[in-house]
Formats: C-alpha cells, structure tokens, sequence
C-alpha cells in the first residue's frame, strides 16, 4: 500500500509543479506556453477541477471559447461548488453568445457565493444581451435594418465570439448596402469555419445585391449543400436564377427589336425581388429605353428617374433619361444630368453632351422663330418666304385697325416678331449663328430698334405695291399691284 502511494503523490507534486509553471507563463501573457504546461498536468492528474479551470482561462484569453467551455464544464463536474468553473464557464456561453446558459451559471455562483460581484455584474450582462436579441428580432421584422445592426454591434461587446449575431449583423448590413462590411464579416467566419452555412449565405447574398447573380448563385448552392434546409439561402437562389434568366430574355428580345416583349419580360423581372436594388436599377434602366425605342418618352424618364433613385451612381441611367429630355425638349432637366454626369466621368464625349445642352437651353430662352413663322427647322428658302408672306399679312396692323386697342397691340407685337423671324431666317449668316446658339447681337443686329415695317415694304415692293380694303366689318381683302 505504502509502495501505491509514492507514485501518485510523486504524480500529484509533478501535475502541481507543471500548473505552476503554466501560472509563471500566464503571468507573463504567454498563454500559448501556459496552455501547454495546463495540458501537462491534466495529463498526468485528469480528476483535478483547477487544472481545468485554469486551461479554460487560457483558452479564453487565446480567443478559442468553444474549447475554453469544455474545460470549464469538466472542471464543474469534478467539483461542482468550484466558484470558478461555474464564472468561467458562464463567460464562455455568454461570448458565444448563449446567454440564457450563461445566466444559469452565474445564478450557480451567487447560490454558492450571494456576494459575488462579478457574477452579479455578469449576470446584468447576460439580461442586456437577451434584450438586445428581442429588439433585434422585432426590428428585424420591422426591415429596421439599422437598429439591428446597432443592437448587435452592442450584444457583440458582451458576446465577441457569438457567430450567429455576427451573421445576423452582415445580412443587415448587406440588406442596407453596405456591401464591404457585410463581406468581410462572413469572411471571417469563414476563415474559422468554411462550412459555415449561415456565412456562405450572406456572401451570396453580397454578390446578388452586387449583381454578381453567377457567383451569387454559386455560394447559395454551397450553403444548400452544407444545410439543405436553409430557407433563406433556398429563396435567395431560386430568386437570383430567376432574376437572371428573365433578364437574359429581356435583353434577347430587346436586341431581336421586340421592344413589346422586352418591356413585359423586365417588368416581370421588376417584380421578382424588391430588395435587389443595383439589378433593379439596370432593369429600369432596360426598360427605358425600350420605351424611348417605342416613343414613350414620359415613361422611359420616369423608368430612369426610378433606376437613379434605386442607385445614384448608375451613369448610363442619367445618359439616357438626359436624351430623353433633350428629345423632349425639357433642356434645364438635361443639362443638369449631363452635368452630373461630367462631375463623375470627364470625358471628351461627356463634355460635349454637356456643350450640347447647354445650347439647346440657351436656344430655347430665345424666341422660336421657327415656331413664329410656323415652319420646320429645315424649312427652304422659298418656304420661309412664304410662310412669312403669309404671317405678315395675317398680323400686319392695318388689318386690324378696327380692333380693341389690346387686340391692335397684341397683333402689332405679332407682326414685328414675324419681321425679326424672317430677317433672321432669310439670310445665310445670320440663319447660322441662330441654329448654333449663338449670340445675334454680335453680328450688330439690334431686335430692340427693329423696324417690322420696313421689311414689310422691302418684300413687297414698297409703298403702293399692296393695299388693304375692308368688305365689311372686320373682313379685308388685299390687293396687290
């Protein structure tokens, strides 16, 4: 008996010889060389609760709480009035973010020690984290996608290692668009775990919402694989296939020139996933200009104004609805894409779309003559001629000398605007600077002086070359020499 007892007291003194050491490197923040000699004395004395309960502080300081909770367990079970064991084992659930489990330990420690105050304090911590959980779970519902994130950024500080709100924090995140953060979040999850379902699925979730809907799709098969039942990654894959293929018809369709068939097929595609903002926006973009193909003017802008709303950046929404302005002659609207435009991109192309507009705006400030005379901008010489025949007569002030005085005036301003429309029209030059924007008081052409009268007798000939006579009360007639 006596001979039994040397070995394992010599064992027992070995075990304690090699904790001390593991408390020298612990001391000394050396948790790698800790855990070893920790290692070492539960391998020669296995029934010793401290030995546990020390690897388990060590594990927590190395970040490895999964492992840490197995020791704290085993420490409790080998002894279950140790204080310890029950605090670091309830630490260990809280940071992987059990706090229902870690509350039940701390609940332990104050029955063994009701004046434990780290115990109180943690079990504080462990009720803050559940409530965090059920704000997050409502908002969550509520689409309140911000407060969620904000609610586990503050359950993480108390659960740093707790998987599940990370994962629920970056499809938050993802949902918000904030892409980046959301993938470097799953990253590294994944880089502990690559089977990982809940990870995978939000990395396909980034990549959908990128409209990446390939490689979206890829990640959702994988997460699939490792969970078949996961809902989320179920719905978003049979979404993204769909979303895909009702956009790859669209787009045949269009470039086969059946504008009416491609505008169904990306309206459908419009209503498969609301959340999916960047494919959504190239989808309202398609579906302007299918309909400025089709003349639908009005709609392709209000198709592009929704494609800008969805995404801010997309360039090519703001070109085409900028030329559906400038077709329907709403320039100020143009200028200002085309300016936005030119901010983002400055390129040659860009700038002189820009140029461009801004022309057609100046243009539009000034008089239309073309629209006075009532003739098309590429009217001939001879039509201009005849057109302004015909207006001038029609307002000239003689004709109506029996008028109101605001009706003599109204059509004394008319028959001065026909002079300066034909003046301008009628010569080469002048016709020119007027087409290009161009300023028509550079040429020494004063419209403030201008005498309407004076070309009425040079184009038909001077005084007594014509003559009003009335045949009644407010009927003429005119006689020409």
């Amino acid at each position: 008996m006596y001979r039994l007892k040397i070995p394992l007291v010599w064992g027992m003194l070995e075990a304690e010889s090699f904790k001390e050491q593991g408390n020298a490197y612990y001391a000394k923040k050396d948790y790698n060389e800790a855990y070893n000699y920790y290692t070492k004395a539960i391998d020669t004395c296995p029934n010793n609760a401290s030995y546990y309960g020390n690897r388990a502080a060590t594990l927590m300081m190395l970040g490895r709480f999964r492992e840490a909770l197995g020791d704290a367990q085993q420490s409790v079970r080998l002894d279950d009035s140790f204080v310890r064991g029950h605090l670091r084992e309830g630490k260990c659930h809280l940071s992987l973010g059990n706090a229902m489990a870690a509350s039940r330990c701390f609940q332990r420690v104050l029955e063994l020690d009701h004046k434990n105050t780290q115990a109180q304090q943690e079990l504080k911590n462990a009720s803050t984290v559940l409530e965090y959980e059920k704000i997050a779970e409502v908002d969550f519902e509520k689409r309140d996608f911000r407060k969620v994130v904000f609610c586990m950024d503050r359950a993480l500080e108390f659960a740093p290692a707790c998987h599940r709100f990370k994962i629920l924090k970056a499809e938050c995140l993802a949902l918000l668009g904030r892409y980046p953060e959301a993938q470097s979040v799953a990253s590294d999850i994944l880089r502990m775990d690559s089977t990982n379902a809940d990870a995978l699925y939000v990395r396909g979730l980034c990549l959908y919402y990128e409209d990446c809907i390939e490689k979206a799709v890829q990640f959702f098969v994988q997460a699939l694989r490792m969970a078949p039942d996961h809902e989320k990654a179920c719905l978003a894959c049979r979404n993204a296939k769909a979303l895909k293929a009702k956009k790859e018809d669209g787009n045949k369709a269009f470039k086969e020139g059946n504008y009416k068939l491609a505008y169904e097929l990306y309206t459908e595609a419009l209503g498969i996933d609301p959340n999916n903002i960047k494919t959504n926006a190239k989808l309202y973009c398609n579906r302007g200009t299918v309909n400025s193909k089709l003349r639908k003017l009005e709609e392709a802008i209000d198709d592009c104004t929704n494609a800008v709303k969805l995404d801010d950046t997309y360039i090519k929404a703001y070109l085409r609805r900028a030329q559906c302005y400038m077709d329907t002659e709403q320039y100020e609207d143009a200028v200002r894409d085309y300016e936005k435009v030119y901010q983002t991109e400055k390129t040659k192309e860009h700038k002189q779309l820009l140029k461009n507009a801004q022309v057609e705006l100046k243009k539009s400030k000034r008089k239309d003559y073309y629209k006075i005379l009532g003739v098309d901008k590429n009217a001939s010489e001879d039509e201009i001629k005849k057109a302004y025949r015909k207006r001038a007569l029609m307002h000239h002030p003689d004709r109506h000398s029996g008028a109101s005085a605001e009706v003599q005036k109204e059509e004394e301003k008319k028959f001065k605007e026909v002079g300066e429309a034909f003046t301008i029209l009628s010569d080469p030059k002048k016709k020119a600077r007027y087409d290009s924007g161009q300023d028509l008081e550079e040429d020494g052409l004063n419209m403030g002086d201008f005498d309407a009268n004076n070309i009425f007798k040079a184009f038909f000939g001077g005084p007594g070359g014509f003559s009003f006579e009335a045949s009644g009360p407010g009927n003429f007639f005119f006689q020409f020499g």
